[in-house]
């Protein structure tokens, strides 16, 4: 598949696109600056046409969908979520065969998006270092409500560790992997995966 690219004008497009967001609402929009292209092929780099379908949470002006396209997923196989006008009209123009939904991400279950443990991954651009741990709670319980047993859930951060704090991970029997970091973002992210806890092999003999 070739590379995730963009011609300068539509880039610049974006950015402004962003910045406007970011301004009108600060607390959604928890990055500096989009996410770049080495960000986007390092967040989908597991995923391909088998994890189909796959939702995208926080899918802003789309370039992580536009990765996960060049990873062979059909646009028909990915539901975008957003919550800002702006970016769900940009998503409709650009991905018309997707199905691009205006939601609360912790609120996923409630949309009936798929059945219940169907989707291969979650892809997140979500800004959960500034949301509340019940909020981090409602996201992550929601995406696993959808996710297959072997699904996972991507997330990148700015942060040092795992976004995702570890009473939330152990509460919900999820564990955590990173699986990267690019220096060719800005700022430079790392990438985590979420998966169920497997049970230890053995047990009470």
């Amino acid at each position: 598949m070739g590379a995730v690219t963009a011609r300068p004008k539509q880039k610049k497009s974006d950015l402004l696109q962003f910045l406007r967001s970011r301004k009108s609402n600060p607390e959604k929009v928890g990055a500096v600056m989009p996410s770049g292209d080495a960000l986007a092929r390092l967040i989908t780099k597991e995923i391909d046409a088998s994890h189909a379908p796959v939702i995208e949470l926080g899918a802003g002006t789309g370039v992580f969908t536009k990765a996960l396209i060049a990873r062979g997923l059909d646009e028909g196989d990915l539901t975008l979520i957003d919550s800002g006008p702006n970016f769900l009209a940009m998503l409709r123009e650009r991905f018309p065969r997707a199905s691009v939904v205006e939601a609360d991400a912790a609120r996923l279950a409630s949309h009936n998006l798929y059945p219940a443990g169907s989707v291969g991954a979650v892809v997140s651009g979500l800004p959960l270092l500034s949301m509340s741990p019940r909020k981090i709670m409602g996201v992550l319980t929601d995406s696993f409500h959808y996710l297959r047993e072997d699904g996972a859930f991507y997330q990148f951060t700015y942060g040092p560790r795992c976004p995702v704090p570890k009473q939330i991970r152990e509460r919900l029997g999820i564990e955590s992997k990173r699986i990267g970091r690019t220096l060719r973002n800005l700022p430079p992210a790392t990438v985590y995966r979420l998966t169920r806890r497997r049970p230890k092999d053995g047990g009470a003999g």
